[in-house]
């Protein structure tokens, strides 16, 4: 009885000890797998096409400061050779200093013009992101449909393995030909070969995935369940404005104007302020005045810009930039109608098939059942049983190109509907 008692409490123990080794799998498991959202977050941290865009906007941003600065001053020392007489003593050296100011404004206007465009760089950066985000995406969705159509193609297998039994047994008892072992041999072998086909197909995506983290392309992806998007029809009102693509376009547009006025207030004169300042030796004179008295001399300097031509050139090449940034932004919006004209209408697409796909299946299950039935009763062929049990793959495999296509769809849509703060950190 005591053994007994043993027995049963190392088999409570073991059992117990299996649930937390099963539990800390699971647990594990949750860990290691990964959303797309986390994919894109390493995306946007490693990507060096991103890392790229983003030092060209902090490049952009050291441009400010040097054309909102000064002229830098000039110094100029003059020793004599040959001492110059002054009345009040010898010129044994000279010194002069100078600082130039642009015109009113000139300085303001450049700033301007420079943060203008370091603001563009920063939109064209976050319109890279939003852009490598739906790379990710639509690798994502291939990689999800290849390996959902394996695995259908996989059960199809362990399905021709079940009907091969049965048209044996039918051959055993007379009632069928031995050509149906040899067609779902025949059918077998071309699934066979399908699947090592789209196994191989999984690693150039998963190199390609895996290049977009900027990580080891054997680095294994964890792929959801399921894919799920959803009608974006609540989109029809809005508007492409504050797309980053299109601010791109408006913060250059509005850079150009600043180097207009910029290219204006060069065209006008530059003044100078210095001051000179001689050293004087005294002369052997008694009573003279001043005397060996060092001379200050304040200076002003007016620049002449009387070369109006590329002055004139300078205006006239910012006010065509700006014209250029203003059709390119005009051109972009209307690609962006037409492109979600197109996604919506994939999306559209992709909601209907998915309904009529899930009607034709549960009616293929109902047909192929019936077949099989009568196929034993040798009512049906086999070679009919065969058909609708293609047509079933068929359209399991088509509902799953559906699906991917609506999640493209949708996050096509939502590239194009992106705006600044969907992204910001």
């Amino acid at each position: 009885m005591k053994f007994d008692i043993k027995g049963k409490l190392h088999l409570k123990k073991l059992g117990f000890f299996i649930l937390l080794v099963f539990f800390s799998i699971l647990k594990n498991a949750e860990i290691s797998a990964q959303s797309i959202e986390e994919y894109m977050q390493m995306a946007a941290e490693n990507n060096p096409q991103l890392q790229s865009a983003y030092a060209e906007f902090e490049a952009a941003l050291q441009q400010s400061p040097q054309v909102a600065a000064l002229p830098d001053p000039t110094l100029t020392v003059s020793a004599f050779g040959r001492m110059i007489e002054t009345r009040v003593g010898r010129q044994e050296a000279r010194f002069s200093f100078m600082q130039m100011f642009p015109w009113f404004g000139t300085l303001q206007s450049k700033e301007n013009a420079a943060n203008l465009m370091a603001e563009a760089g920063f939109y064209k950066y976050l319109d890279k992101r939003n852009q490598l985000f739906f790379e990710i995406k639509s690798v994502y969705a291939d990689l999800y449909a290849l390996d959902e159509i394996i695995t259908l193609q996989k059960e199809q297998l362990k399905i021709l393995d079940s009907y091969k039994e049965l048209t044996l047994s039918q051959f055993k008892s007379a009632n069928a030909p031995m050509v149906n072992v040899v067609k779902i041999d025949i059918r077998r072998d071309e699934l066979q070969t399908e699947i090592e086909l789209l196994n191989d197909l999984r690693q150039p995506l998963q190199t390609q995935f895996n290049l977009l983290l900027n990580r080891d392309i054997t680095a294994e992806i964890e792929v959801q369940d399921t894919l799920v998007f959803e009608s974006l029809s609540i989109l029809e009102n809005e508007s492409f404005a504050e797309h980053p693509g299109i601010e791109v376009l408006a913060k250059q547009q509005a850079s150009y104007k600043s180097q207009q006025s910029v290219a204006q207030k060069e065209g006008l004169p530059m003044i100078g302020f210095g001051l000179d300042y001689s050293i004087i030796s005294p002369r052997d004179v008694e009573n003279l005045e001043g005397n060996g008295r060092d001379a200050i001399m304040p200076m002003v300097t007016l620049t002449l810009p009387i070369y109006r031509k590329k002055y004139k050139a300078s205006v006239k090449q910012a006010e065509l930039m700006g014209e250029s940034a203003e059709k390119a932004q005009e051109a972009l919006v209307n690609e962006m109608k037409s492109e979600y004209e197109s996604a919506k209408y994939e999306l559209l697409k992709a909601e209907k098939r998915l309904k009529l796909y899930d009607r034709q299946i549960k009616s293929a299950e109902r047909a192929l059942k019936l077949l099989l039935s009568g196929f034993t009763n040798s009512v049906s062929t086999f070679d009919e049983v065969l058909q609708m049990n293609q047509d079933l793959l068929d359209y399991q495999t088509q509902k799953i190109e559906a699906l991917k296509a609506g999640f493209i769809a949708e996050a096509r849509i939502e590239y194009l509907f992106s705006k600044k703060e969907d992204y910001e950190n």
